[in-house]
This record gives C-alpha cells, sequence and structure tokens, in this order.
C-alpha cells in the first residue's frame, strides 16, 4: 500500500477543520474516520497488481553511446482496470528512459511500453525489478507491488579508434606493394614469379626459372603473413586508475534506491586504462587480422580472465567485442609470473606477444621485471602503457609553490616511466608509452613499423 499526494492534502484540509471546529475532539475523530475510510474504497476499488504478468523483447547488445530499446509488455488478467504508475528499475549508469511511466491498462488486456537505454558504462546490465503502483478511483491511496522480468543488455566497448583504421590500412596497402613495384626489402616473403619487364630490379631475376623457362623471369614478394600476434591484456590493479577526458559520459557507483531516484550529479570522470587499452587492442586485433596474421587475446590479472583464439578475420571484433564487455579491473595486484606461464603454454611457435599494461615503475620492478626474460627469450614482446596527460601537464605548471611541489613530484613519476621503458628496451622489449588518445594509433604504427622490419 502506498498514499498519494492526494491523501496530504485532505488531511492538511481536515486539519484546517478542526482548528474551526467548535468541538475539535469530535471533529478530528471524523476526518480520521472520513480519510481511512477513504482509503479503504480507494484500495477496494484499486485494480491488483500482483496477478499482472511481464514479457519483456528487444536489443541485448548495445555498444557503449548508443541507444538500446525494449518492449516491456504489461498483461492485465484482473478482473479491474489498473491505473498508475510503473518504475523499471535498472543500474543507474544504464540509463533507462522513461524512469516513470503511466500505466493503463483494462481487465483481460496488455498494453506496451518502449523502454531505451542509452548506458554509459561497459558490461551486463540486467533489470532489477518493476514496481507498480494502481491508484484508487480517488487517488487518495493506491496498491503497490514489485516483479521481476529478467533482461539483461551486453553493452559493448565503443571502438572509437575505429576512426584511425583507413590510414593505418592504407599504410599496409603500401607494404602489401600495391603502389609501387614488389621488390625485395625487409619484412618481405616469396609471393610470385612473372615475366621481367623495363625496369625491374636486376636483383630480383630467378636464375633458375630464367633458365627452366627460356626467358627472364623475376621473383615478387609480399610482406609476411601468417604470423601469430597474441594480444594480452592486464586487467590488475594499475588497469583501475582513471586518465583522460571520459568521451562517453561515465555514471556514478550502482545503487539501489527507491520508486524514484535523481540522476548523478557528479561530473564524469575519465575512462579506466583498462578501457583506453580495450580500444587499442581492438584497433591492433582489426589491423592485424586485415594484415593476415592470426590474433589470439588474453585477459589476466591472477587469473585467466578471458581467452579468445582461432576466430576467423570475421569473426574477430564481434568476438573479441563480446568478451571484453564484462571485464573489470581486479584491485588485487597481478600475478607476472602466473600470466607469462599462461602466455608459455599458449603460444608454442614465436610470435608478437603485446603486453596491454601500465608502466609503473614499482609494480613492473616486483612483476614483469624479473620473469620478462623468459618471455622475450621464446617470443617478440611488445609492452604499451597509457599515460596520463594530467601528470604531464602538472609537471609544467610553475605558478605557485604547491605547484612548484606538484611539478617536483610530477617529473618524478615521468622521470620513473623513461626509467622502466629504458630497462625494457635493455631486454629487447618494443615499449609504447602515449596518452589515452595517442595509444591505439601509436601502437597500431608500432605493429606497421615490426611488420615492416621484418622482425615478426
Amino acid at each position: 500500500m502506498a498514499l498519494t499526494g492526494r491523501a496530504g492534502l485532505v488531511a492538511a484540509v481536515g486539519i484546517v477543520v478542526v482548528l474551526f471546529a467548535p468541538q475539535p475532539g469530535a471533529a478530528l475523530a471524523g476526518v480520521c474516520l472520513l480519510l481511512a475510510a477513504a482509503i479503504v474504497v480507494d484500495l477496494v476499488f484499486a485494480g491488483a497488481v500482483q496477478p499482472l504478468r511481464f514479457h519483456r523483447s528487444g536489443d541485448t547488445l548495445v555498444r557503449l553511446g548508443q541507444q538500446a530499446t525494449i518492449e516491456l509488455v504489461v498483461e492485465n488478467p484482473g478482473r479491474r482496470r489498473v491505473r498508475g504508475l510503473l518504475r523499471d528499475a535498472w543500474p543507474p549508469s544504464a540509463g533507462v528512459h522513461p524512469r516513470v511511466a503511466e500505466l493503463d491498462v483494462p481487465a483481460g488486456e496488455r498494453r506496451k511500453i518502449i523502454v531505451t537505454l542509452t548506458p554509459t558504462r561497459r558490461g551486463d546490465r540486467s533489470s532489477v525489478a518493476i514496481t507498480v503502483r494502481s491508484r484508487g478511483p480517488l487517488g487518495l491511496a493506491a496498491r503497490q507491488g514489485n516483479h521481476q522480468a529478467p533482461w539483461t543488455v551486453r553493452v559493448l566497448p565503443p571502438f572509437l579508434s575505429r576512426k584511425h583504421l583507413p590510414s593505418r590500412l592504407a599504410r599496409l596497402r603500401e607494404l602489401d606493394g600495391q603502389h609501387p613495384a614488389l621488390v625485395r626489402g625487409q619484412g618481405t616473403e616469396f609471393d610470385s614469379l612473372r615475366e621481367y619487364v623495363v625496369g625491374d630490379d636486376v636483383r630480383s631475376i630467378d636464375w633458375r626459372a630464367t633458365a627452366r623457362r627460356h626467358d627472364v623471369v623475376v621473383r615478387t614478394w609480399r610482406p609476411e603473413r601468417d604470423r601469430r600476434v597474441l594480444i594480452v591484456l592486464d586487467t590488475g590493479r594499475t588497469s583501475a586508475g582513471r586518465v583522460g577526458a571520459a568521451p562517453i559520459p561515465m555514471a556514478g557507483a550502482e545503487a539501489g534506491g527507491g520508486l524514484f531516484l535523481r540522476p548523478d550529479p557528479r561530473p564524469a570522470p575519465g575512462w579506466p586504462r583498462l578501457d583506453w587499452s580495450m580500444d587499442a587492442a581492438l584497433l591492433l586485433a582489426a589491423l592485424a587480422a586485415r594484415a593476415g596474421d592470426q590474433v589470439d587475446f588474453l585477459a589476466h590479472d591472477r587469473a585467466v580472465r578471458a581467452w579468445v583464439s582461432g576466430a576467423s578475420r570475421t569473426e574477430l571484433l564481434s568476438s573479441l567485442v563480446n568478451v571484453m564487455a564484462p571485464i573489470e579491473a581486479e584491485l588485487v595486484e597481478a600475478d607476472s609470473q602466473g600470466m607469462v606461464a599462461a602466455i608459455l603454454s599458449r603460444a608454442k611457435r614465436r610470435c608478437l606477444v603485446v603486453l596491454l599494461t601500465d608502466l609503473n615503475p614499482a609494480a613492473m620492478d616486483e612483476g614483469l621485471m624479473p620473469v620478462l626474460p623468459q618471455l622475450s627469450s621464446r617470443h617478440l614482446v611488445l609492452v604499451a602503457g597509457v599515460s596520463d596527460p594530467s601528470v604531464a601537464a602538472m609537471s609544467g605548471r610553475r605558478g605557485s609553490a604547491d605547484e612548484v611541489y606538484d611539478a617536483a613530484a610530477a617529473e618524478q613519476a615521468q622521470l620513473g616511466r623513461r626509467r622502466i621503458t629504458a630497462r625494457l628496451r635493455r631486454h629487447g622489449v618494443e615499449v609504447v608509452d602515449a596518452p589515452p588518445d595517442d595509444i591505439a594509433p601509436a601502437l597500431a604504427d608500432a605493429y606497421l613499423a615490426l611488420k615492416a622490419a621484418g622482425r615478426l
């Protein structure tokens, strides 16, 4: 049962009557009995909410920042009309609209309510409950009840770095030899034989084939293909830090509440490093797949969180975004030894291992550095980290004494990252350290450079 604002207004009018009545005691009793009787009448004639049935249909997948549409069908098998309010409760980050809808379902009929979701966080968003208030004919009281109509929408990563893909594919086509004549160079493998034409490099002549065919034949070359790229995502505590500015508004903490909730007024923070790393991984995977390489994916902190292997080029991105969607940063120290063991057990032959982690000197010294030789001795390793642009901005401020101390701390942090980068490169590891907006294209450029140099 729930009382409406109209009941409060009637009670206030009753108080005024009691104040001016010649016999206040009798007037008070009369007002109370009258109000109670009206409430009872409202509850008796209000439509029952418990027999209501609910059915959902609509979208189950949506990219972060886009809109999902869900149809909620309300069926009333009871004998009385149900008029009132319906609240379809979802987590705040689901961005549900409308939060509260007017409901009017005659007996034996059904009505459809369109609910739209505009999620502000990646992951699975599930409906919590449906709350219905059925008002009586006087509008003083209402029956209220909760129902369950389970529905889950998976919010996929947005892949904002897709805008960089055409320019990187153009560079890949240049490597693939679609502009100049195919000549041998670093990072190439034999492709085919063809007849010599004026202007071809004489060093490309295949003398054995020329002798067999009695015509001058040259070899053509193409960039290396069918190499394996293993993308490893560190989901430990260092990936939970938020950096940069959020391209899509982020919501506050998930929370429950009553029938009516107000939106969170706090400003939107940046994305976690984990999300920026995912965005970079998607761009790299799309580029490597177009280049003809096999791409696998591993997410790890203290255990394997996700594993994708053997996906075709057409299915790769959809497989990756589906497994990435529910992954959240774990607030534990990553087990680097276990991560390296998981990589070595899955990658038996030499491949490019791209490790997306934070170049935090303390975490690297205690975690990855002691076990890195085991990995770099068998595979080509590329470590990519997302730097915090606010640290770089802080290091340039000198306006006050406090800013000078902040700048010194920022310079110390940047020096630590440069030192750990130098140590990694001494171990033969390629390093990409870039701010959030640049990490995806920088990682793609590093991959193309390795491919052009024939180091895959």
